[in-house]
Protein backbone atom coordinates (compact mmCIF):
# COMPACT_ATOMS: atom_id res chain seq x y z
CA UNK A 1 0.00 0.00 0.00
CA UNK A 2 0.93 3.67 -0.80
CA UNK A 3 2.45 5.86 2.00
CA UNK A 4 0.84 9.33 2.62
CA UNK A 5 1.82 12.26 4.81
CA UNK A 6 -0.30 14.95 5.41
CA UNK A 7 1.68 16.97 3.06
CA UNK A 8 1.55 14.70 0.32
CA UNK A 9 -2.40 13.89 0.81
CA UNK A 10 -2.67 17.85 0.38
CA UNK A 11 -1.43 17.87 -2.90
CA UNK A 12 -4.55 15.36 -4.05
CA UNK A 13 -7.43 18.08 -3.24
CA UNK A 14 -8.98 18.04 -6.72
CA UNK A 15 -7.12 21.10 -8.00
CA UNK A 16 -5.67 21.47 -11.35
CA UNK A 17 -7.79 18.01 -12.54
CA UNK A 18 -5.68 16.21 -9.86
CA UNK A 19 -7.11 13.30 -7.72
CA UNK A 20 -8.88 13.62 -4.77
CA UNK A 21 -7.74 11.72 -1.65
CA UNK A 22 -9.18 11.52 2.04
CA UNK A 23 -8.07 10.02 4.61
CA UNK A 24 -9.95 8.84 7.46
CA UNK A 25 -8.19 6.77 10.25
CA UNK A 26 -5.11 6.31 9.22
CA UNK A 27 -6.59 5.42 6.10
CA UNK A 28 -6.51 6.89 2.85
CA UNK A 29 -9.05 6.76 0.25
CA UNK A 30 -9.10 7.79 -3.46
CA UNK A 31 -12.86 9.16 -3.96
CA UNK A 32 -12.66 10.53 -7.05
CA UNK A 33 -14.98 9.05 -8.78
CA UNK A 34 -18.04 9.94 -6.02
CA UNK A 35 -20.55 12.12 -7.19
CA UNK A 36 -20.60 14.17 -3.87
CA UNK A 37 -16.97 14.74 -4.44
CA UNK A 38 -16.42 15.45 -7.62
CA UNK A 39 -15.26 19.15 -7.38
CA UNK A 40 -12.92 18.35 -4.37
CA UNK A 41 -15.52 20.03 -1.90
CA UNK A 42 -18.01 17.72 -0.24
CA UNK A 43 -20.93 18.97 0.92
CA UNK A 44 -20.08 21.95 0.90
CA UNK A 45 -17.73 21.62 3.84
CA UNK A 46 -15.10 19.00 3.59
CA UNK A 47 -12.25 19.87 1.15
CA UNK A 48 -10.34 16.42 -0.48
CA UNK A 49 -6.35 16.06 0.58
CA UNK A 50 -7.15 16.39 4.15
CA UNK A 51 -7.28 13.90 6.81
CA UNK A 52 -11.19 14.21 8.06
CA UNK A 53 -11.02 12.26 10.99
CA UNK A 54 -12.37 14.49 13.53
CA UNK A 55 -14.89 15.07 11.40
CA UNK A 56 -16.85 12.08 10.76
CA UNK A 57 -18.10 12.46 14.38
CA UNK A 58 -20.07 15.31 12.84
CA UNK A 59 -21.56 13.98 9.55
CA UNK A 60 -24.86 12.46 9.10
CA UNK A 61 -23.37 9.01 7.85
CA UNK A 62 -20.80 6.69 9.83
CA UNK A 63 -17.96 4.70 8.28
CA UNK A 64 -20.23 2.84 6.08
CA UNK A 65 -20.03 5.35 3.69
CA UNK A 66 -15.97 4.33 2.99
CA UNK A 67 -17.88 1.04 1.41
CA UNK A 68 -19.79 2.81 -1.07
CA UNK A 69 -18.46 1.27 -4.61
CA UNK A 70 -16.61 5.13 -5.77
CA UNK A 71 -14.74 4.68 -3.03
CA UNK A 72 -11.31 3.38 -3.20
CA UNK A 73 -8.56 2.35 -0.43
CA UNK A 74 -5.16 3.35 -2.26
CA UNK A 75 -2.91 3.82 1.42
CA UNK A 76 -2.27 4.80 4.76
CA UNK A 77 -1.34 7.87 6.49
CA UNK A 78 1.43 8.02 8.47
CA UNK A 79 1.18 10.59 10.43
CA UNK A 80 -1.86 11.21 11.84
Amino acid sequence: MKKFNLSTLQGFDGDFEQKIYIANDGIVYDVTDCPKWRTGLHECLHFGGQDLSDELANAPHNKEVFKHPCVKVIGILEDK
